[in-house]
């Protein structure tokens, strides 16, 4: 399985394409530019994008365009959702290693869902019965100088299961559907099982979706704000297609940015990789290897919420 970015050719186990490190809100500097993708590149992109189920075209916000961005494309605040997104992982993110991503979302209003999501993938290799699985997709991320497609099962819980998780009441396999579970063992590293696993997070984030006019962008686009416990945060703004939409969506999306003065060509920040490595570095800076969650974690309950602010 292998992806591609701008400068890097990796063979799986691999990173995703975007850069994630966190921009910190006490700098201000003009934002490195990514490098934009070959030729060679673009076209297995393509190849990719033609196996996949859909495509998500993305795009990380310098720090200092934030609030021009929102007041450029006429989003308003007080309409975003806000929502705690949990990942779950060794100290030494044996699974984001191994291209392996366990997390868990509470969403405003007592919802919360789940995924078990593998990266790189290749479509030409993907079970045809998973295919067949609504709440199995297989999904191009591309955004200035990478791309990266990825294979994700599913799930929905309770948000109030959730802390019950984080807080060692109930264990964290519990919270994934017998197929997301196969999945993950079918992917994770030999002996790793969700029950050595260990809390990374909460990031507290803030979800917006805005329907621009017609004339401008006929599809809906999310912003989202990623909010980390010392202050630096990533903005994303992304729309989504279908894989025969890609090329000529891609070319308005961005006319659209462009349009609003947002730029384009900015290095990018990989959400889940930055919350994975933030709150790994946390751990060892305290000097904890970190507690399987699994088997008791007494107080992680009101430390989750506590960090959610």
């Amino acid at each position: 399985m292998v992806t591609k970015t701008a400068t890097k050719t990796t063979t799986r186990p691999a990173k995703p394409a975007a850069s994630a490190t966190p921009v910190k809100t006490a700098k201000s500097a003009q934002p490195a530019l990514a490098k934009p993708l070959t030729g060679d590149q673009v076209i297995e992109m393509f190849t990719l994008i033609k196996g996949a189920t859909s495509v998500e075209l993305k795009l990380s916000v310098p720090l200092e365009s934030h609030h021009a961005t929102v007041r450029s494309i006429g989003l308003d605040p007080v309409e975003a959702q806000p929502r705690q997104a949990f990942f779950f992982d060794t100290p030494d993110l044996a699974l984001n290693k191994a291209g392996v991503v366990v997390r868990a979302r509470r969403i405003q209003g007592g919802g919360a869902d789940t995924v078990i999501k593998l990266r790189p993938v290749d479509p030409s290799t993907i079970d045809p019965d998973l295919r067949r699985s609504a709440a199995f997709k297989i999904e191009v991320d591309a955004m200035p100088g990478g791309y990266v497609c990825s294979a994700s099962f599913k799930g929905v819980c309770t948000g109030q299961e959730v802390l019950d998780v984080t807080a060692g009441e109930m264990p964290l396999r519990k919270l994934f559907s017998k197929e997301q579970r196969a999945f993950y063992d079918a992917h994770a590293p030999a002996g790793l099982t969700m029950d050595q696993l260990v809390l990374l997070g909460p990031t507290f984030l803030l979800k917006a979706k805005h329907q621009p006019k017609a004339k401008d962008f006929d599809r809906p686009i999310v912003v989202e704000v990623w909010l980390y416990p010392d202050g630096s945060h990533v903005m994303e703004v992304s729309t989504k297609c279908l894989p025969k939409e890609a090329f000529q969506v891609a070319a308005d999306f961005k006319a659209y940015l462009a349009g609003h003065g947002i730029v384009l060509g900015a290095d990018q920040s990989a959400k889940t990789k930055t919350s994975l490595e933030f709150f790994s570095a946390r751990l060892k800076e305290k000097g904890q290897g970190g507690r399987a969650i699994s088997k008791g974690a007494g107080g992680t309950r009101s430390s989750a919420l506590a960090n959610a602010t």
